[in-house]
């Protein structure tokens, strides 16, 4: 297929330019900003530079013609702590630009898409009590980019979304969002204190495959659960623990004091005026669980290769620890 990948130069977004292109696909894309220049970023992509809501809809067309297949890398994630109110800001950024693109890709005859999505929206669907999308603008945002990417593409584009968790690996010229962590567990203190629970967690580039067998499959509305293994949060601690050659012992917090801690954060937040896109108090009640996915079902069905996700946690720690230096 000719696709095209806004977002390429990203961490992901590379990943899954590399993956199409060893299978035979071509690329275009647009980025946000150019590629590190540790970076071997294939020269056969045609890349363009640009910010997707400030590239006016004649432009995207030119971009969007004898396309067959749209990959969206995109967005504002969950780090992001925007001025208050945070929504108006994740909606344009994930859902607003979702759904420009799906319209556009409509008009220029394109039929397939992948939407980069978070497993946190899986969460949402599993654990309705919990009210993910009412108390957190992020999640709300991710719930609502499917439905209106799906609203939009109707019966003429068949869209599918990863839903994604924790991420691990690591690109040159780009340090890897774990570096507070690992800073943390380097420290000289002789325990480390987390909260219960744990996570599903994903290499880069098994992020990369599934994307590629997810556009090539063109199956509407699937909400694909990527995930390489799920860890605790005291098993992921202790792996990267042994790997920086510093093992600890790992303290469980109790929720009641992650709670005070977070109510701290969050009004440090307010007095600047700001809101994050994951409410700090509610989310203990998620971090604490296991927010598991299913490892085998998509894989299977898409036949793509596991992650290796011990390579991915050295790769992401080898990188933390080169950019202190």
């Amino acid at each position: 297929m000719k696709t095209f990948v806004v977002g390429s130069t990203g961490f992901l977004g590379y990943f899954t330019v590399r993956e199409l292109l060893a299978r035979g696909h071509s690329v275009r894309s647009l980025a946000l900003r150019p590629a590190p220049p540790q970076l071997d970023f294939p020269s056969e992509v045609e890349l363009s530079l640009g910010d997707l809501s400030a590239t006016p809809d004649e432009a995207l067309r030119e971009m969007l013609q004898g396309i067959e297949g749209l990959v969206f890398a995109a967005g504002m994630d969950d780090r992001v702590v925007p001025k208050a109110p945070a929504y108006p800001k994740f909606y344009a950024a994930n859902v607003a630009s979702t759904r420009r693109l799906i319209r556009l890709g409509k008009e220029a005859g394109i039929r397939k898409a992948v939407v980069f999505s978070s497993y946190f929206v899986t969460c949402h669907r599993r654990w309705s009590e919990m009210r993910l999308a009412e108390h957190h603008p992020y999640i709300r945002s991710r719930v609502e980019q499917i439905r209106e990417a799906l609203e939009e593409a109707g019966d003429q584009m068949a869209v599918s979304f990863l839903m994604l968790p924790y991420i691990f690996g690591s690109l040159p010229g780009m340090i890897p969002l774990w570096k507070p962590l690992i800073g943390y567990l380097n420290s000289r203190l002789p325990w480390v204190f987390y909260p219960a629970g744990g996570s599903a967690m994903v290499t880069a580039d098994e992020v990369g495959r599934a994307a590629a067998r997810a556009l090539e499959a063109g199956r509407s509305g699937v909400e694909w659960q990527i995930a390489s293994d799920n860890l605790t949060w005291t098993d992921f601690l202790g792996r990267l623990g042994a790997m920086l050659g510093k093992p600890k012992p790992v303290l469980t917090l109790p929720k009641w004091l992650l709670k005070t801690a977070m109510a701290g954060v969050e009004l440090g937040y307010r007095l600047k005026g700001k809101q994050s896109g994951l409410s700090m108090v509610p989310f203990v009640d998620l971090q604490t669980r296991d927010a598991f996915l299913d490892t085998h079902s998509s894989r299977q069905e898409l036949g793509y290769e596991k992650g290796d996700i011990d390579k991915a946690l050295a790769e992401t720690v080898r990188a933390c620890l080169s950019s202190s230096s």
